[in-house]
């Protein structure tokens, strides 16, 4: 099943080296938290640090993503890692030791955010090219989201282990060696070189996120509903006297995704994609708005569990869609698109339901965040399918690039 997709020729090798440089996501923003908290004593820097380099890492991945597609991975990808692991690694060298000013942490922490190379929609666009076979293609990309998810537990972990004997900078440190390396590593396999560029074509461009906007709309709805579960669960957990135990709750969310991703790739669908989608949407609002319900810890971790089991398979079906709705040299900013409303969603979603926590009972708080999925996927249901733009025959031996 999976096997198969691993054993495609440069497979391995090209998916592992891109995962290593993913896991610096996975690390760099507990790390840049420590890090700037214990430089300058100050939550509040340590915040400003991480919401600037979130909005500009998230917001800026389209154009990111663009610069992919008009000159290729190894040409865009190369100098954005190193360009980015330089500057982490000068925010490491000034928090090593107390005493580093908040506004070279905030400017540092918006240019290396700037930077972020887009590895994750490039090697989906790799995964396109490489298996041409639509029930393989799907396979991967659900292994794709399940092994980015396991990346963000894991990463977390990973500079809990680091701090508990050495300074958080060393974390930071870390992420940009990740990224570096595994970026390197990434574009210089074999598949990664053969790319369909971009070319000239500005009306295609601009068509970019009329394509796409129903996969766009939908994800955008399912990072609300995930950014509202995380300070939910956390609220939730708090109010119990348990707010050790939100951690755990988050954990079984992670969980369900995994398995509700490993499952969506093993099996054979016969639903269109679009519509596959917008019940998967359903299915995340249905399973959140039942958290509502929850009369304590045990089965609010049931709960979230149902929840992550629709987050991997709508995710992965949003990417199959925008995969396919673009020209093969756009599919790079088709698949950032995607992530972006993710972010921007899960982004959102904290801030919104952060203004309702402490005004509403917390059931009504849950079941408002389930409104959001619910909402995207009604609105996108009225919405005229757009036209598949034309598709350049794919042969086995290339590969396009996505974020």
């Amino acid at each position: 099943m999976y096997a198969a997709v691993l054993r495609t020729p440069y497979a391995l090798r090209t998916f592992g080296a891109a995962l290593l440089g993913r896991l610096s996501y996975g690390t760099v923003s507990l790390s840049l938290m420590l890090a700037a908290e214990a430089t300058t004593g100050s939550y509040a820097v340590a915040g400003t640090v991480m919401a600037v380099f979130g909005a500009a890492s998230v917001l800026l991945s389209p154009l990111r993503a663009r610069f992919v597609d008009r000159y290729g991975p190894r040409r865009a990808l190369t100098p954005m890692a190193l360009g980015y692991a330089a500057l982490l690694g000068v925010v490491a060298a000034v928090t090593w030791r107390p005493g580093a000013p908040g506004w070279l942490l905030v400017a540092l922490a918006l240019c290396a955010g700037a930077a972020t190379p887009p590895l994750g929609p490039t090697m989906r666009a790799v995964w396109s090219r490489l298996l041409p076979d639509k029930r393989l293609l799907q396979r991967a990309y659900s292994l794709d989201g399940v092994a980015e998810e396991l990346l963000f537990v894991s990463g977390p972990l990973l500079v809990g282990v680091l701090v508990l004997g050495a300074p958080a900078a060393l974390g930071v440190a870390l992420s940009a060696g990740l990224v570096a390396v595994g970026t390197l590593v990434f574009v210089a396999s074999p598949p990664v070189g053969s790319v369909v560029l971009e070319g000239p074509r500005r009306r295609e461009r601009a068509r970019v996120v009329g394509r796409i906007g129903h996969p766009v709309a939908v994800t955008l709805g399912v990072g609300v509903a995930l950014g509202a579960t995380d300070l939910l669960v956390l609220a939730f957990a708090g109010d119990r006297g348990r707010a050790d135990t939100a951690a755990w709750i988050l954990a079984a969310l992670s969980a369900g995704s995994a398995v509700g991703g490993l499952v969506n790739g093993a099996v054979e669908w016969r639903i269109p994609a679009r519509s596959r989608l917008t019940l998967l949407t359903f299915g995340l609002a249905a399973a959140l708005g039942a958290a509502a319900l929850a009369p304590g810890l045990l089965a609010l971790a049931a709960a979230v569990a149902c929840v992550g089991l629709f987050v991997a398979p709508a995710l992965t079906t949003a990417y199959l869609i925008a995969d396919e709705a673009v020209d093969p040299g756009l599919r790079t900013q088709a698949g950032a698109w995607v992530n972006t409303a993710v972010n921007a969603g899960s982004s959102g979603g904290t801030a919104g339901v952060g203004l309702l926590v402490g005004h509403l009972p917390l059931s009504v708080c849950f079941a408002a965040a389930a409104t959001a999925p619910l909402l995207a996927g009604l609105a996108t249901t009225v919405r005229r399918a757009p036209r598949p733009a034309p598709v350049a025959p794919s042969s086995p031996t290339g590969v396009r690039c996505a974020e």
